[in-house]
């Protein structure tokens, strides 16, 4: 038998520790009330004829207690618990020390891997991530009932974000930037007026996003129309000075000609600055601001053709990428762009087709875009069209006391991800009890969101000016409390899930794209769904279903489930959970049929949700990748594409990485040979991802998620 430790770890049995614990309750008692060798040995018996895989030492401690006081050991029991509880307080009372100084020390690899965005090496990052196990440690013992911090260490959920939620700071916002540009905004104490060109915008625009970036936790997102009105405002100042200078000396046209030039350099320069600027401030957690910009050519915006200019330099900069220190152009992880795809560019003929056909250039070379459509957003958000929250998560439909739709200056308090595979394991088939065991772990997660909630209540907006004062969010007054931007759903409480796929396979025995597995999986969605619009009307709050938690769950789940019920064919066997509602990567099924498989569950997931499809040699394959994204358009709100491809981190060489004459993996670019900062794409299965050597056999790559 393997006991579960508080940890998770799996420790082999060992009887003696039992003994050993109720004989240190036995001389805490008088000789009458000791429990004799038998006693014990009984107990013993009775704990190894249950015969079980696996135990938590909670339950053998439970059981203890149990088995004392049936032999009318009542004093002794008594003892035997307030060991317990004794033990319980000297583990709560530091759980930090050896993670930090494994942090210190470079050999805490579970930080290591959290966020690939952070350098673990760097002074600054370790600094964010000494604070974040502070913040754990006080979370787990001190802030959240013990009840929710049990459940998050048993995998029935997961509170996310921990580390910052000492902090009464939120999680991912869509910035009010034409708010801020237009009427000015304030950082460090220092007023800035509105901008006066297109460069001086976009400066202004990074000056933003790193003060936001530094303080809340999660992404953010900024629409770059606003900057439209910028570079109208610099040709026009442009035109000016050449017609007082030049005016009636030369030709019309040339003056034009000459604006033409003076502007495109400006749009390149202001566009250059965002994209460097982003890349090389360092926000106070120790990376990059985690943002978004939305790419959205909208009919009825007076500055549609501007925006168009700024659009398509965006993407032929990230199409150039940006220089690495050994100056190899590379693929910069931010920012992140979000493309919209509507009736004038979804390449059926419309003006702005040029620029979608660009778009499927760079993600053909540099992974971004994503892709939204117009299309299907008005369909599923009452005929709106807005961006993602940096983490790609959605605000719902909110207005205001006009009746205008708002969805700038809005932001998410936080999110809680509920474990589904592990209910449909518990409820080995009976769907009666699996029902009726996900309402209560519903309602546990609902507890989780509210301590969100709460932890934000009352706060003052003195706690992040540039969010609460100086127009990101709101224009507050000094000392106001952020109370009403947090009701009537003006922000929102995300519940996310993970592996629909697995749970369908364990109640079903099929997957969901079956027609037996579909309904239930459906049936399973449309109840989350229908839970967090009961808890929104219950509350007046925000709560939403959210389709895409961090990928990293995915792996922590499995795990946990794996530690406590074993090895189960297809589902904790692959060391991962399938996220969301997505298709499992060992299915086979083409690209538009996985996309509009997954289109059904989109909508259900009212707080955001993505899918992915895995396009091969995507460089080779522009007019297939135009044939997707065309599908997208009219099928799918949201997608994202992903490739086979070789990649080498020290260089940023991307093409083929092959073994040399010694069996070694080896960049022919730059001839690194740590396998560690590549990418190698396994021509047998297409994970790309870290590699791990199996055996000493250069040959045999065994990746972290067992595909192959």
């Amino acid at each position: 038998m393997k006991v579960i430790k508080r940890d998770g770890r799996a420790v082999d049995y060992d009887r003696s520790k039992i003994s050993i614990a109720i004989e240190k309750a036995n001389k805490e008692v008088k000789q009458k009330e000791r429990a004799s060798k038998q006693d014990i040995k009984g107990i013993i018996n009775y704990i190894e004829e249950l015969d079980k895989k696996r135990m938590l030492v909670e339950d053998i401690q439970d059981i203890i207690e149990e088995q004392l006081m049936s032999l009318g050991k009542y004093e002794l029991a008594k003892k035997y618990i307030v060991y317990r509880y004794t033990r319980a307080l000297v583990r709560k009372q530091n759980t930090t020390d050896e993670s930090i100084l494994g942090l210190i020390r470079n050999e805490n690899q579970e930080l290591a891997q959290e966020n690939s965005n952070k350098n673990i090496l760097l002074a600054s990052t370790q600094r964010d991530y000494i604070a974040g196990e502070v913040s754990k440690d006080l979370t787990k013992r001190m802030l959240l009932p013990e009840k929710i911090s049990k459940a998050h260490e048993d995998g029935v959920l997961h509170f996310h974000d921990a580390d910052y939620f000492l902090q009464p700071i939120f999680n991912c916002c869509l910035i009010n930037i034409g708010d801020m540009l237009d009427n000015g905004t304030v950082t460090n104490g220092k007023m800035i007026e509105s901008p006066k060109s297109f460069q001086v915008a976009c400066t202004v625009t990074t000056q933003i996003i790193a003060t936001v970036a530094s303080n809340q936790y999660g992404g953010q997102s900024v629409d770059l129309r606003h900057l439209g009105k910028y570079l109208r405002i610099s040709r026009d100042k442009f035109r000016r000075k050449i017609n007082e200078k030049y005016a009636g000396k030369i030709p019309n046209e040339m003056i034009e000609e000459m604006v033409q030039d003076r502007l495109k350099d400006e749009l390149a320069a202001g566009v250059q600055t965002i994209q460097y600027q982003i890349n090389t401030l360092m926000t106070t957690n120790g990376q990059s601001p985690f943002v978004t910009l939305f790419l959205n050519l909208r009919e009825d915006d007076e500055y549609i053709e501007e925006n168009a200019m700024i659009i398509e330099e965006v993407l032929k900069q990230r199409l150039q990428g940006i220089k690495n220190e050994k100056g190899v152009y590379i693929t910069p992880a931010f920012p992140k762009l979000v493309y919209v795809l509507d009736e004038h560019n979804c390449l059926k003929g419309g003006k702005y087709d040029y620029l979608t056909r660009l778009a499927v250039k760079c993600s053909a070379k540099r992974m971004y875009p994503d892709y939204i459509s117009a299309k299907k957003m008005r369909e599923n958000y009452e005929g709106n069209v807005f961006s993602p929250m940096g983490c790609r998560s959605f605000l719902s439909p909110w207005k205001d006391e006009n009746g205008n739709y708002k969805f700038e200056g809005r932001f998410n308090q936080g999110v809680v991800s509920i474990n589904l595979p592990q209910i449909g394991i518990i409820a080995d088939g009976d769907e009666e009890k699996f029902w009726n065991l996900l309402d209560e772990r519903l309602e546990i997660c609902k507890e989780a969101l509210m301590c969100r909630h709460y932890a934000l209540l009352g706060t003052s907006s003195d706690i992040s000016p540039i969010h609460f004062q100086s127009g990101a969010i709101a224009r507050l007054e000094k000392g106001e409390k952020i109370d009403k931007l947090l009701k009537n759903g003006y922000s929102t409480l995300s519940l996310g899930y993970i592996g629909i796929y697995e749970t369908t396979k364990l109640m079903k025995g099929v997957s969901h794209t079956t027609k037996e597995g579909h309904d239930f999986a459906i049936k399973l969605m449309t109840h989350l769904r229908n839970t967090t619009d009961k808890w929104k009307q219950e509350t007046g709050l925000g709560f939403a279903l959210y389709g895409t938690p961090a990928e990293s769950l995915c792996y922590r789940f499995a795990r946990i489930d794996k530690e406590k019920f074993g090895t189960i064919e297809d589902v904790t066997d692959k060391g991962y959970y399938t996220n969301s509602y997505h298709v499992d990567v060992r299915e086979k099924i083409d690209a538009f049929t996985k996309l509009k498989f997954e289109s059904e569950f989109q909508p259900i997931s009212s707080g955001g949700a993505i899918s992915y499809v895995e396009i091969p040699n995507m460089k080779n394959n522009l007019e297939a990748l135009e044939e997707v994204v065309k599908f997208i358009y009219d099928n799918i709100q949201y997608a994202e594409f992903n490739t086979k491809s070789d990649y080498c981190q020290v260089c940023g060489f991307d093409g083929e990485i092959e073994l040399n004459e010694n069996d070694e993996w080896e960049c022919p670019n730059c001839g690194n040979k740590d396998h560690s900062k590549m990418n190698v794409v396994r021509r047998t299965c297409g994970y790309l991802g870290e590699n791990f050597w199996n055996n000493g056999k250069t040959k045999e790559i065994k990746s972290r998620v067992m595909h192959l």
